[in-house]
């Protein structure tokens, strides 16, 4: 009971696009877990994602009351970091530069919420606010920034809290530093991202959020690239929906009308459906060519792999990957997105005082 008391409490906030997921935490055990669902028809009265603030905070704000969750019972809150400009890893206190960033961003997207509704909040609660590994955490090498074409940069956009979390995860269970290993990290969800981490910075790693990458639920994965410019001349698209086929109707949903990995697996391939398995293999071989290549850039001195992230649940997906890549090192699976314990766990390592809150 005594340790109880002396928990400290943090509120962590995770914007989606349809849902607003809450939690509360002591320490590292989860004591509260809201998610506030948003219909389409809501969503589509704002015209941008920033407009959104005041309802979503409200929304929060009478969720917790009504949870009986005392704002001056906080101890820090932090948020989902959002599209900004490109940092390095770590926790970041939300200031007025980070705020202006997030209320006027070059790209729309909800998790670009997280830290104006954390220092809403922290503010009323008398606490400070944090995000931390935003999906633009770039620690790439030079080398892995150019691509052939000068006009057409790599750049680095990627489930960093996820993959940084799990990364540590496994650090603390073999007894060493992160930044004492190499490691290739992948996160498996509408969206793949596979990542070369090189004695704790990513050093290279797939666009996750515009589809380049392995083919995913919901992302092409790199493409021919004659025919993806055959493609665009066609005729038969504009521009935004060239980008919705890169990033949000790929991959799986192109080719068999589904982005639920579970029920392409456990009803239509066990039902028979042989176009259903195919697909879940050929998924699964381009993640396994993704992490051959991140070994590379790791020159094979890879100490573990590791799978994370909502796929990671299914064995179809797990075997192969593990079939073609258990050669290259051990590999661990960590089933499950993560992101509201991530986020606790970065805010508690700030309290605790084991890192130091960057300025961004």
């Amino acid at each position: 009971l005594e340790n109880k008391v002396m928990a400290y409490s943090i509120l962590t906030i995770n914007p989606g696009s349809t849902s607003t997921k809450v939690a509360l935490f002591h320490d590292m055990e989860q004591v509260k877990t809201l998610k506030l669902s948003h219909s389409a028809e809501e969503i589509a009265r704002f015209a941008s994602v920033a407009d959104q603030l005041e309802w979503r905070l409200e929304i929060i704000l009478d969720a917790l009351k009504a949870d009986g969750i005392e704002l001056k019972s906080l101890d820090a809150v932090i948020g989902r970091g959002g599209l900004m400009r490109p940092i390095e890893g770590g926790v970041y206190r939300v200031g007025e530069t980070m705020m202006a960033d997030l209320k006027a961003p070059k790209r729309q997207h909800a998790s670009n919420l997280g830290a104006l509704i954390a220092r809403r909040i922290a503010d009323a609660a008398g606490v400070e606010a944090y995000i931390a590994d935003p999906v633009v955490v770039d620690e790439l090498q030079d080398m892995a920034r150019v691509s052939g074409l000068k006009e057409c940069p790599r750049r680095s956009i990627f489930h960093a809290l996820n993959q940084k979390a799990i990364a540590r995860r496994y650090a603390k269970e073999v007894g060493r530093p992160y930044e004492d290993l190499n490691l290739v990290v992948v996160h498996m969800g509408g969206g793949i991202s596979v990542s070369a981490h090189c004695k704790g910075r990513v050093i290279d790693t797939n666009n996750a959020l515009d589809g380049d990458g392995p083919i995913a639920p919901e992302r092409a994965g790199t493409l021919p690239a004659g025919d993806l410019v055959d493609l665009c001349f066609s005729g038969k698209y504009e521009k935004g929906e060239i980008k919705k086929l890169l990033a949000g109707k790929g991959g799986l949903v192109d080719h068999v009308n589904c982005n639920n990995v579970q029920e392409l697996n456990e009803v239509r391939a066990a039902g028979g459906d042989k176009e259903a398995r195919f697909m879940l293999d050929t998924m699964s071989y381009s993640i396994a060519k993704f992490i051959g290549e991140m070994a590379v850039v790791l020159k094979g001195q890879v100490d573990a792999i590791l799978l994370t992230g909502g796929i990671a649940w299914n064995d179809c997906v797990n075997d192969i990957i593990v079939d073609y890549c258990k050669f290259l090192a051990p590999i661990k699976i960590y089933p499950g997105e993560n992101e509201l314990e991530s986020l606790a766990e970065n805010a508690l390592r700030v309290l605790k005082g084991e890192t130091t809150a960057k300025e961004y």
